[in-house]
């Protein structure tokens, strides 16, 4: 597993992909042909992927994603060291916490 700030990065084996993964449609890449996991909302600072590779969104306020790096790939961040991955599938999640009366993303 790979943690940076807000953002959860979990291996996972192509055998336990979800159903109907392969008909999820690719997240655009941003302006600097980043694939972003998330972007602060208050900072505009973004976690994002740089290398060859896919992000899928699932449907949903879940806030989860597929990450696909065929030959590996770094996560950046302003504020936070990158982090290597080696070339696989990944659960992208989003922390979340409580407010009185629900659950949500965590801004930052």
């Amino acid at each position: 597993m790979y943690r940076q700030g807000d953002v959860l990065i979990v291996p996972i084996e192509e055998s336990a992909l979800p159903p109907g993964h392969e008909d999820l449609p690719a997240e655009p890449r941003d302006g600097r042909g980043r694939m972003v996991l998330a972007l602060g909302e208050v900072t505009g600072h973004a976690h994002a992927v740089v290398g060859p590779g896919r992000l899928l969104r699932e449907s949903g306020p879940s806030g989860t994603a597929l990450l696909h790096t065929p030959d590996g790939a770094r996560v950046v961040h302003e504020e936070h060291g990158p982090i290597s991955l080696p070339k696989g599938w990944y659960r992208v999640i989003r922390q979340r916490e409580y407010v009185p009366g629900s659950v949500r993303i965590v801004a930052d």
